[in-house]
C-alpha cells in the first residue's frame, strides 16, 4: 500500500511540473491568450480601415463631387474663374 501511494504522488508531481513548466504549459496558455487579443484587436483596427477605404472608393466611382474635392486636396486643383489664395503661418 505504501508503494503505491508513493507511485501515485510521484505521478501527481510529474503531471503538476509539466503542467506549470513543460510544453503546453498554462503560463503558454496565459501568452498565447495574450498574443490573441493583441492580435483581434489588430484585425479591428485593420477592419475599420478596409471599410473607410472602401467607402473611399464607392465615393470615387458614384461621385464627380469627391474626385474634385481628392484632386483640389492633393492636387492643388483651381477651376477656371476661380482665384487661389495660399496663407502661410507667420515665421518664428
Amino acid at each position: 500500500m505504501k508503494w503505491i501511494s508513493l507511485v501515485l504522488f510521484t505521478l501527481l508531481c510529474l503531471l503538476q511540473y509539466r503542467l506549470w513548466f513543460g510544453k503546453h504549459s498554462v503560463p503558454d496558455y496565459w501568452k498565447m491568450k495574450q498574443e490573441v487579443e493583441l492580435q483581434a484587436r489588430q484585425n479591428a483596427n485593420l477592419t475599420q480601415r478596409n471599410g473607410l477605404l472602401k467607402a473611399d472608393i464607392e465615393d470615387l466611382k458614384i461621385g464627380l463631387e469627391a474626385i474634385e474635392e481628392r484632386a483640389r486636396n492633393e492636387l492643388g486643383l483651381i477651376k477656371e474663374g476661380e482665384t487661389f489664395y495660399r496663407i502661410l503661418p507667420p515665421e518664428q
